[in-house]
């Protein structure tokens, strides 16, 4: 499995600290630096039936400054995936995609519903 992951961002840790303590083995993977592809994006919008503004991370300072809040509800998905693709930064982080499906940020009761 394949989790993309921010240094700084607390809930990246604390996801990486939860796979660890169930030793559980994941590629981690530098999100700023390699953000997920369009083919994993798009994996990852099934996963969330097409709910594109899941994949963004809406707190970010890009989203804000980018006035995504207001231009993403017209946006075209193949737009939309194309900006994630190319700005790690505004993709909700961690990004999880296993054999079996994927997540987006990092919630214990949700993880825990994924991986029992």
């Amino acid at each position: 499995m394949r989790i993309h992951t921010y240094a700084k961002c607390d809930t990246c840790r604390k996801a990486v600290k939860w796979l660890k303590a169930r030793s559980l083995a994941f590629e981690e993977i530098p999100i700023r630096e390699q953000p997920p592809s369009e083919a994993d994006l798009r994996r990852m919008l099934v996963i969330y039936r097409g709910d594109l503004k899941r994949l963004f991370n809406t707190s970010g300072g890009d989203y804000r400054e980018m006035k995504l809040g207001e231009t993403l509800p017209s946006m075209a998905e193949d737009e939309a995936i194309a900006l994630l693709a190319s700005n790690g930064n505004l993709v909700k982080r961690p990004f999880l995609l296993t054999a079996k499906g994927g997540l987006v940020g990092f919630k214990e009761a949700e993880w825990e519903a994924f991986f029992g």
